[in-house]
């Protein structure tokens, strides 16, 4: 009887899982208890969380996709007033010298064309301005000018977006390298004045005074 009892008290335990409360069964008359043991888990006070560091590659294709996503992947948020402010004013620059090079240049092209039903000009010259042969060859050049300067300023903004569009690719690129780059506390820079002999000098002193640079790394 014991032994039947401790085969099938072996069969139980092998195949039943380990339950939350406390089960009972009952083999031939008698009372089985089975207890689970509590299980706890450990973690090994190795376990290291990896440190942030960006991809240079990812860093480089989000900023040529969308302009500051680079600058967020690598989480140098601050730098994002900075070129969305820039990426404003040039798009503000180019809009309003594009409007007064149109301007300008529909008021050239009134002037030079000698039709009293065009003159557009008289919207951009000083009010008051009547044109007529002593002046006009004035006004002419005036307004040629004015559509050159703002046609020269409309470009250079567009090649100032352009500039910063690439800025913005290049410096999150180069941040993404450099992200955990490591400055020594001990680094430092002295500057001191120094004196050295110098047989050469004309003063009655013989020395030459100039100054020291020493660097700690």
């Amino acid at each position: 009887m014991k032994l039947k009892l401790y085969i099938a008290s072996l069969l139980i335990l092998l195949a039943l899982p380990a339950m939350a409360k406390d089960t009972t069964y009952t083999v031939n008359g008698d009372t089985l208890f089975l207890y689970e043991k509590e299980t706890v888990l450990y973690v090994s006070e190795d376990f290291d969380i990896q440190p942030f560091k960006p991809d240079p590659s990812k860093a480089i294709w989000y900023a040529a996709v969308v302009p500051g996503l680079g600058q967020i992947y690598n989480r140098k948020y601050w730098k994002l007033p900075i070129l969305y402010g820039g990426a404003m004013g040039l798009s503000y620059a180019i809009t309003w010298n594009g409007g007064l090079y149109r301007d300008y240049q529909k008021a050239y092209r009134d002037m030079l064309d000698d039709n009293p039903a065009t003159e557009s000009y008289l919207n951009v010259l000083p009010v008051g301005v009547e044109i007529d042969s002593s002046n006009k060859s004035y006004y002419t050049s005036l307004l040629k000018n004015k559509q050159d300067n703002y046609l020269r300023n409309r470009d250079l903004s567009i090649i100032g977006t352009v500039g910063l569009y690439l800025l913005s690719i290049v410096d999150a690129y180069v941040d993404a390298h450099l992200y955990d780059f490591d400055i020594s506390p001990d680094l430092s820079l002295k500057v001191s004045p120094r004196t050295m002999p110098n047989p050469y000098t004309d003063t009655l002193t013989g020395v030459s005074v100039g100054v020291s640079c020493s660097m700690r790394f």
